[in-house]
């Protein structure tokens, strides 16, 4: 649901309008009205440092720190510097210490030799070069011709010394090592020092973290107010040589009576009116606790605009039942529910909705399952359990299951084309909407009179009823050439569109199809493990099924998601007349503190 907007026009003395803007911004029920632009050098500014200390705080979080131990540091600047400081020199000390290893990794194969002998035979016309060539290609031959004396060799390689004096250059067609400057110990002498100034540079980033986090929160939430205060008076218009201010903005109705009463009591002067029709209104949801959950999943594609339906209510159940579907394995479901229940016990507040999510998608899962007869892979209807023909006939088989799926994409289609009649009829009048009812009395009434198999005259008025409408009404402002022009338009549209949207719901039988099969394959290959040895057979059996469940879950899951989400933004949007484009509420209130 949709919360209905007021608009608030407020006139306010220059001199009293600071103190206005600082006890609205503490109310924080205002959304501004203003022109969208860059703001002021100072506004930017504080911006970048906003950026900034964003960046920061995120790097804090990934440190070894518990919320239990933060504490709140006191100086905000000093605490940026050290930070900035100690992460320059983290990463520059992380940097040296991966080219040393590198260093290392190329002077192994040689051992450890002394770097000043061979300048030193350099300097006297004695160069020692040090190559590597595949090991099939080191042959006695090639050792003769060129003097090579191999160091060592690993699994492809040999790794061998060629000593050239004077002016002979007779050279290996092998790959020449460029060898370090610093010998083997040296270098892992230097690695060793290098990981004790990076550990004590990790505790005095950790120590840093615990009172850096809660101290640099602080400060960018005073910063963004700060900023938004400032956008607001950017925003403000000025008359009467700015000697007064001029400040729009929406309040949700929800919240009128927190601001009336401030206005009241300061003898504000403000106007408070209802939206018009050409108002850029913003929108703020409010649904109940199980249709909000999926308000995520409709943010993806865009919030409802201001005048129409918000579809979340109506897609929720849907894309429950559709994301069960595809996955189709109680097994999983039971894993969803059960996972998703432990870690609420430990979860931040903020993850805990979505952990919701994924329970009531998990039991949607268990329901498909069960209905499909699939339990980890294991075929309900076919396996050697203690079953009753009774209880295996309430299984759905896979022909069952394809017209299951069908059914449920008719009566997406159907309620969204509902939806749709009863949003024309919201926003613009019955009229606008008896085109869309037309198609409902013929996709409802043909379609019941075919079940009951009652081809009677009763059937044809019916149908010319909905013709009629259809024909009639799908340009209700148009001429009576418009209008026929319109009508035939939306019959060829409607019944090509529709048909072609109904087979998109064959997508929910093959993806629960597909899953069923990979976890039946992942049991037979399990099987056959534990079948192949009587000793490491069953913990190979038992690491291969949680292995291929585990993928299984996940590749299956990506598709249950996206696939029902598909079907939600495209088939029932469309169908439902779905416009979207709507701007999120964002009011204009102050960005709390949480001292620690």
């Amino acid at each position: 649901m949709i919360i209905p907007m007021f608009k608030y026009s407020f006139l306010v003395y220059h001199n009293d309008y600071e103190p206005f803007l600082r006890d609205l911004q503490q109310l924080g029920v205002l959304h501004v009205i203003g022109k969208e632009h860059l703001g002021r050098e100072e506004i930017q500014r504080k911006s970048e440092q906003v950026s900034r200390i964003e960046v920061l705080i995120d790097f804090l979080e990934k440190r070894e720190v518990t919320k239990e131990h933060l504490q709140k540091g006191e100086d905000v600047d000093e605490q940026i510097k050290t930070i900035e400081q100690t992460q320059q020199i983290l990463e520059s000390k992380q940097s040296e210490i991966q080219n040393v290893k590198e260093q290392i990794r190329r002077l192994e194969p040689w051992g450890n030799f002394s770097i000043d002998i061979i300048q030193k035979l350099h300097e006297n016309r004695v160069l020692v070069r040090f190559f590597a060539i595949p090991k099939k290609q080191f042959t006695k031959r090639f050792q003769q011709k060129y003097h090579a004396e191999m160091i060592s060799e690993d699994h492809q390689d040999s790794f061998f010394l060629v000593v050239q004096i004077g002016d002979w250059q007779l050279i290996p067609d092998a790959s020449e090592v460029e060898i370090p400057i610093q010998s083997l110990n040296e270098l892992k002498q230097r690695q060793l020092e290098l990981k004790a100034e990076i550990d004590k540079l990790n505790q005095k980033m950790d120590q840093l973290a615990t009172t850096g986090i809660p101290l640099l929160k602080d400060h960018r939430n005073t910063l963004q107010s700060t900023i938004e205060f400032e956008q607001v008076v950017e925003k403000t218009g000025r008359e009467f040589d700015e000697k007064l201010m001029v400040l729009e903005g929406w309040v949700p109705t929800n919240m009128r009576k927190k601001i009336d009463q401030y206005l009241e009591q300061h003898g504000i002067t403000y106007l408070a009116a209802r939206p018009t029709p050409n108002d850029q209104v913003p929108v703020l949801l409010s649904n109940n606790r199980f249709s909000r959950l999926f308000e995520p999943i409709g943010n993806l594609f865009s919030l409802p605009a201001y005048y129409e339906l918000d579809l979340t209510v109506f897609f929720a159940p849907f894309f429950m039942l559709f994301f069960g579907f595809c996955l189709g394995d109680a097994g999983y479901g039971l894993l969803f529910i059960v996972g998703a229940g432990i870690y609420k016990l430990r979860a931040s507040k903020s993850i805990k909705p979505y952990l919701s999510l994924i329970q009531f998608l998990g039991v949607a899962t268990f329901l498909l399952g069960l209905v499909s007869g699939t339990f980890f892979g294991i075929n309900l209807i076919e396996a050697d359990f203690n079953f009753t023909q009774q209880v295996r006939e309430q299984f759905l088989n896979p022909n069952e299951m394809f017209n299951l799926a069908l059914l449920l994409g008719a009566a997406q289609i159907i309620f969204g084309l509902a939806l749709k009649a009863a949003n024309q009829i919201r926003q613009f009048g019955v009229k606008y909407a008896l085109g869309t009812i037309g198609w409902l009395v013929i996709i409802l009434g043909g379609g019941a009179f075919q079940v009951l198999d009652l081809q009677t005259a009763l059937f044809k008025i019916v149908l010319v009823v909905g013709g009629i409408l259809v024909m009639f009404f799908s340009d209700p402002q148009g001429s009576i050439f418009s209008r026929i022009g319109k009508g035939v338009w939306s019959v060829y549209s409607t019944v090509t569109g529709v048909f072609g949207d109904l087979l998109s719901y064959i997508r929910l039988f093959a993806l629960g199809l597909s899953s069923a099969i990979l976890g039946f394959v992942v049991n037979e290959i399990a099987l056959q493990i534990l079948q192949s040895s009587p000793v490491v057979g069953p913990v190979f059996f038992v690491l291969f099924l949680l292995l291929g469940h585990t993928l299984n879950i996940l590749i299956s899951s990506l598709g249950s998601f996206v696939h029902p989400m598909r079907l939600t933004f495209v088939e029932f949007y469309k169908n439902a007349g779905f416009v979207g484009g709507g701007t999120a509420y964002k009011p204009f209130a102050m960005h709390k503190n949480h001292s620690t």
